[in-house]
């Protein structure tokens, strides 16, 4: 083996061990990123579906509270839960499909809302130990899902509806019924939202992103291989290779032109020795001749 073929064995032996252990922490690095941009556009979501919950409590509801009084029917447009429900639906027929968005509680008005095991148990860490957010995996029968969760307390306005039976909406009481949803109590954790969304698309995403790296980082050791090469050839290697062909012949015949210097580097001063070396060797030779 030559020696471009040594320095380039070489090369690929230390870009390989090099690669290999920053391929597995750049893999771990990607995919905890991407976790984590999920966990924040999930979180900015949940802010999202805050306001909805606010514009819907402030401006919405006042303004049929009047009728609300006297009517028969009940309006769910005014429930902040409904409107951040229906905004976070159409917010999933663009590039969030994959995404889901619940306000389970433990006690709620609506029996289609009553938390699910797992859901409860986030509730109830939210009570015993309070917080502002809980991310968990869990399986499913689909697969991995990641859960980001915030708890909802119940404020002042609330209370209108789910404090006592008597004093709620009677349209609403007349729907749901007196069983749920009513015994809540200021600044208690009653219910959760909870935006949930598959394992597989923070996967898929850090595992496109190490694609991309992996790529970038192939290309750019094969240029910088393909530049080491070149700048071995022609300072070293073509060099080299004229001074032993010099010396070959220099070692079968007299009179030949000396090599031109050229620079100060190694190269150069191994041509120059290599120059007086074969001057002295021809007037070695001419005074044995006589």
């Amino acid at each position: 083996m030559n020696l471009l073929g040594k320095v380039n064995l070489l090369l690929m032996l230390i870009f390989g061990s090099g690669w290999g252990v920053i391929e597995i922490y750049a893999y771990r690095f990607l995919m905890e990123d991407a976790r984590l941009e999920v966990i924040r556009q999930a979180d900015l979501m949940m802010q999202a579906s805050t306001s909805t919950r606010n514009y819907t409590e402030d401006r919405i509801k006042p303004l049929l509270e009047s009728e609300l009084e006297h009517s028969s029917h009940f309006h769910v447009e005014t429930v902040p839960a409904f409107a951040a429900n229906r905004v976070f639906q159409y917010l999933r027929q663009g590039d969030y499909r994959e995404y889901t968005y619940r306000e389970p509680s433990l006690n709620p008005t609506n029996l289609e809302n009553r938390a699910q095991d797992w859901e409860a148990d986030i509730i109830q860490t939210f009570r015993n130990y309070g917080g502002d957010q809980i991310v968990r995996e869990r399986e499913t029968p689909t697969g991995r899902l990641l859960s980001v969760a915030r708890p909802l307390r119940v404020q002042n306005s609330c209370i209108e509806c789910h404090g006592m039976a008597a004093s709620a909406p009677k349209a609403m009481v007349r729907i749901y019924g007196t069983a749920n949803g009513f015994g809540w109590k200021p600044g208690e954790v009653v219910a959760a939202r909870i935006v949930s969304v598959p394992m597989a698309v923070p996967v898929t995403g850090g595992r496109q992103a190490f694609l991309e790296l992996s790529l970038a980082t192939t290309l750019v050791f094969f240029c910088t291989l393909a530049a080491l090469d070149w700048a071995l050839y022609v300072f070293v290697l073509r060099p080299v290779s004229r001074l032993s062909a010099f010396a070959d012949r220099a070692s079968k015949e007299l009179g030949l032109s000396e090599i031109p210097a050229k620079g100060h580097d190694e190269i150069s001063r191994l041509t120059i020795s290599l120059n007086r070396m074969y001057i002295s060797l021809q007037k070695a030779i001419r005074m044995l001749g006589g």
